[in-house]
């Protein structure tokens, strides 16, 4: 007897709504095109993008990494090198524009303006919570200076940190920006009439309430995310320093008597609010608050030796390195698309044996920009699959 092969319109349209659940499931972000218009030394440029992978070409001075870093901007709306968003925009212009198509679909535009606030657009639509850009577009960006996040001050640890807890959770934004507004006013009330003609109490009281239930959700995530990351920081540092060093991730914070598994909201934010309350007279006298989230650090360990303190500059550049890619890594595993990857003037910073395996990683999964000045530190194979952007 024949077999019968006919499939009916109802089996078709199964099939077909399965190839693209499937091919939704394993969809990559992929910037097709970028227009920027005055924005740093950039005029007007404007690119479409067909290769996994584009090398940025130029000299020094030309503007390899402005351009780079619109992209960083338009997918994490901050940039590593601003201290303000009006420093993006061209000398000479009142508003730089930065234009994105996503998977040939989404058309993301974003107005930087030298007096008002940027405004977002997605297919025309303005966002009216600018954190929704995630559902479009992530970024892991790293460049040179991050060799600050090993080697400085806390204030870079905790701004790396903030932006890997961002990615993974978008609302966070809202957390952060919730808490330097009330570290803003509560630094503003120590100078204030209410405060020097003794009205305080119930005003500090309130701000040690809200303060408490902010700073602990901010404690919560960071180290969440701290301990997500780590599994990912030892793969890396294994493989790019061909060791077996045990490295060590910890969050410092000033709460006294946290247990590493304590996670109860209730707990930590009685904690908070009572170390609130034991330096309230310091910090009436000071008019500074040194408790709290803005003065968290975290230690990063080879051996359960500093990495900052005593790490070698090898060793803290093979720690940084594996921190970003490792970020990469948990950000595709955790929300199933690859973020793009921004590698900055990183090269000249690693030997040629770290090049090489960084080279031979980055551009399977993500959409990657790299910059260079010439192009000795990479080879064939990885040339005739990448895209030359002259500048």
């Amino acid at each position: 007897m024949p077999l019968n092969f006919s499939i009916s319109l109802k089996e078709n349209l199964n099939i077909l709504n399965l190839a693209n659940l499937i091919n939704e499931c394993t969809k990559k972000i992929f910037l097709n095109k970028l227009k920027i218009q005055n924005f740093r030394n950039h005029k007007s440029f404007e690119i479409e993008l067909k290769e996994q992978r584009a090398i940025v070409l130029g000299c020094n001075g030309i503007g390899k990494s402005n351009l780079l870093e619109s992209v960083e901007f338009l997918s994490q709306l901050k940039s590593n090198r601003a201290l303000s968003d009006k420093d993006l925009i061209e000398n000479d212009s009142d508003m730089a524009v930065v234009v994105g198509q996503i998977d040939f679909r989404d058309d993301l535009k974003l107005n930087l303006f030298r007096k008002g606030s940027k405004k977002i657009y997605v297919n025309e639509s303005i966002l009216r919570r600018q954190s929704e850009i995630k559902n479009y577009i992530r970024s892991v960006c790293f460049c040179s200076n991050d060799i600050d996040i090993v080697r400085s001050e806390p204030s870079y640890r905790r701004t790396w940190i903030d932006k890997v807890v961002y990615q993974l959770e978008p609302v966070y934004l809202d957390l952060i920006t919730r808490f330097n507004r009330l570290l803003k006013q509560r630094r503003y009330f120590w100078r204030s009439k209410s405060f020097l003609n003794n009205q305080s109490s119930e005003i500090v009281e309130s701000f040690d309430i809200q303060m408490s239930i902010i700073s602990t959700r901010i404690f919560r995530r960071r180290r969440r995310a701290l301990l997500k990351i780590k599994p990912y920081v030892e793969y890396w540092h294994n493989h790019l320093s061909k060791s077996k060093e045990q490295i060590g991730i910890n969050y410092l914070s000033g709460i006294h008597n946290i247990s590493p598994e304590e996670e109860e909201e209730e707990v930590i934010c009685k904690k908070i609010c009572d170390q609130l309350l034991n330096q309230r007279s310091l910090e009436a006298l000071t008019g500074k608050c040194n408790f709290g989230p803005h003065r968290d650090d975290i230690e990063f360990l080879i051996n359960n030796i500093s990495v900052r303190k005593y790490g070698s500059s090898g060793q803290q550049r093979t720690f940084i390195l594996a921190l970003k890619m490792a970020e990469l890594d948990l950000l595709t595993k955790t929300l199933n698309v690859p973020p793009i990857l921004i590698l900055d003037d990183v090269l000249a910073e690693l030997d040629i044996t770290r090049q090489n395996l960084l080279l031979n990683s980055v551009g399977k999964d993500s959409q990657c920009f790299i910059s260079a000045t010439h192009l000795d530190k990479f080879n064939q194979s990885f040339l005739s699959s990448s895209q030359m952007i002259h500048l």
